[in-house]
């Protein structure tokens, strides 16, 4: 279940060994952007990051929460009435429970937000 509720929705979910690719489409009528802000909606960091954390689960087929935050680097805004199509690639390293990921979230030629963490099975 997603903590963003229709928020978001998964059009498309490719997963290959540790590489995952998914193709997202944020809900621009969502109630969040009503203070995210009014007229000029942004899409907020903190959930570019739960999206990450819930394509991550559904890899691993179980809840995760997230240890550590290596690296987080927002790089372009994201507005959800321009930018239909979200990108989101995962490199994912599983080792003693832990799952480590590289993230490059992206729209058309641009990259939004670029993370590195790591996440624990609950």
């Amino acid at each position: 279940m997603s903590l963003l509720h229709d928020f978001y929705s998964v059009d498309d979910f490719t997963a290959q060994d540790r590489k995952v690719s998914a193709l997202i489409s944020i809900n621009k009528a969502h109630s969040i952007f009503k203070g995210h802000f009014p007229n000029h909606p942004v899409t907020p960091g903190v959930c570019m990051m739960q999206i990450i954390k819930e394509l991550t689960e559904k890899w691993a087929k179980c809840a995760l929460i997230l240890k550590k935050a290596r690296n987080v680097k927002f790089m372009a805004i994201i507005n959800p009435e321009d930018n239909l199509n979200i990108q989101v690639e995962l490199d994912i390293e599983e080792e003693n429970g832990l799952i480590s990921i590289k993230s490059t979230t992206s729209f058309e030629d641009t990259v939004a937000l670029k993370f590195s963490g790591v996440f624990q099975k609950v």
